[in-house]
């Protein structure tokens, strides 16, 4: 189900900035759009990783470094099937983490100092067995592509709004400028709504897989809520482009901001995975 909506949500992506593209500049402007979104795509794919690595000053580190944290990512790993990914820690306190990479043979596990100082063996299991099931799922390069869809669509509104502003001449070209305004702020508008369900509907389908990876939904729900009251003490220096990448929020969103939020209350994720351990 989950797989099905994140392809609807892509598809209709896809068809924003086709029709944004086309408000623009008809075929032409079509083609410019998908020429931006082709090179945007491009180098996503090949250097998103790191890009973000090395916003956060991660360290990749030796079994003989962090052993613990290793030992938990190669067991999950060969039990999950998957290339043994890189494994770097983050220099900050609040416990977070994220897996980035464009397939499983280039993929990183990232965790915060915070993280290995707060969670036990078997939240961080939890916590790991999340990540890697981005990791199998796909969620990564699926995030990138959305992520980069989602950028391109707000460049071309921009660009839509300042053509529509300036559509100079008689009413006819005015009520033209005005259409294209308001198709640039709906596109805009619907673009972050979609990023943003593409990214719930991954979390929810990375909490299920994990559970079944790691065999202990308790584990990773007791891990959620710990991470979630260390956020709200502690906060992550992220930046907001990146926050749907990380296994919680790094930033507190309450009441209705929070349904612009990249990622599923915490409580609605804890929830699901107690039905799962009832079952």
């Amino acid at each position: 189900m989950n797989t099905a909506k994140t392809a609807l949500l892509m598809i209709v992506l896809t068809g924003l900035f086709i029709g944004i593209g086309y408000a623009i500049g008809q075929e032409a402007g079509m083609i410019i759009a998908f020429g931006l979104a082709f090179l945007m795509n491009v180098f996503s794919y090949w250097f998103s990783d790191k890009i973000v690595l090395a916003m956060y000053r991660a360290k990749e580190v030796t079994e003989a470094e962090a052993p613990a944290l290793y030992r938990s990512v190669r067991r999950l790993t060969q039990r999950a099937d998957l290339p043994m990914p890189r494994v770097y820690i983050i220099p900050q306190a609040a416990p977070n983490a994220f897996a980035t990479g464009r397939n499983p043979r280039h993929a990183a596990v990232a965790v915060t100092q915070g993280l290995l100082q707060t969670l036990g063996d078997d939240e961080l299991e939890g916590v790991i067995a999340h990540e890697l099931s981005h990791v199998g799922n796909r969620d990564i390069l699926i995030g990138t592509i959305a992520a980069t869809l989602a950028g391109a669509i707000m460049i071309l509104s921009r660009l839509a709004m300042f053509a529509g502003m300036f559509f100079g001449g008689g009413r006819g070209r005015r009520d033209g400028g005005i259409g294209i305004i308001f198709v640039a702020i709906f596109g805009a508008i619907a673009a972050v709504l979609i990023q943003m369900a593409i990214s719930r509907s991954r979390e929810y389908q990375a909490d299920a897989s994990a559970a079944r990876l790691s065999g202990n939904p308790r584990a990773l729900a007791r891990a959620l809520q710990a991470l979630q009251r260390s956020s709200q003490r502690v906060p992550l220096k992220a930046d907001p482009a990146t926050s749907h990448m990380f296994i919680v929020n790094p930033f507190t969103r309450k009441g209705i901001v929070s349904l612009f939020s990249t990622h599923p209350p915490v409580e609605e994720r804890i929830q699901r995975l107690q039905r799962m351990q009832q079952g």
